[in-house]
């Protein structure tokens, strides 16, 4: 997995940072909870942390940044939290717009098709207008599960095998990764996972095969660029020899 520098002017990181983060951005209910205030209002306040993290992985040369906002479990929630999510969703396309002119990429993780026609259109639209932004992608995971997108690339190989485009025995590793909706994007180098939680919860499991992982106790909320460079300073101390000595 390729790492690479950081900017000359962040004297205080690491030499070397990961090519790609991904966050899972968990407690925002929580967060609200211990303030005596609705869940959808920790989403809210989730979203702008969103932002502000987005804001510094670019800042310091984050090249590739995942943002796990939504599962395919997550629909079995309260209708009206549900609801908040995907209404702040819909401000984040409007809102995203103004990293298109920062050369970032975006692209979404996840099956479009449960979304009404209108918010699958914004969402298609965005990928085609920043499809050649060089300078960071970032890939919000929403509607997304490991487990079902796995089953989605082996749904779309067996249907070629079936049509004999291609042997069984041809399919390699590869060729499985072609069609993941990260095919374009290098594998995971760091998982971040705050909120006190010690699990992948089925967000890109074959892409963070090799990966690192950092929990905290952090909120999602309070998870502050400072506490996003004790990860890096953590990571950066880590030995990775992806199965070699």
């Amino acid at each position: 997995m390729a790492l690479f520098k950081k900017k000359k002017t962040d004297s205080g990181l690491p030499e070397i940072l990961p090519e790609h983060i991904a966050f899972i951005m968990d407690g925002n209910g929580r967060w609200a909870k211990k303030r005596g205030l609705p869940r959808k209002f920790g989403h809210r306040e989730g979203a702008k942390n969103f932002r502000r993290i987005a804001r510094h992985c670019k800042d310091i040369g984050i090249k590739n940044i995942t943002f796990y906002a939504f599962s395919t479990e997550n629909w079995k929630r309260p209708k009206d939290e549900v609801d908040a999510i995907i209404e702040l969703f819909r401000e984040y396309i409007v809102d995203v717009r103004n990293y298109i002119g920062e050369e970032v990429r975006v692209l979404f993780l996840g099956d479009k098709s449960i979304f009404d026609a209108d918010l699958q259109k914004k969402m298609i639209d965005l990928e085609e207008d920043t499809k050649d932004n060089h300078e960071m992608t970032m890939l919000l995971a929403i509607n997304y599960g490991g487990r079902d997108e796995v089953v989605h690339v082996s749904k779309i190989l067996a249907q070629k095998a079936a049509d004999g485009e291609l042997k069984p025995e041809d399919i390699t590793e590869d060729m499985f990764g072609s069609y993941l909706y990260t095919k374009d994007v290098p594998d995971v180098d760091l998982m971040i996972r705050p909120s006190g939680e010690l699990r992948l919860s089925n967000f890109l499991i074959w892409q963070s095969a090799y990966a690192e992982f950092y929990f905290t106790d952090v909120l999602w909320p309070d998870f502050s660029p400072e506490e996003l460079e004790k990860a890096l300073v953590n990571f950066a101390g880590r030995s990775r020899r992806f199965g070699g000595v």
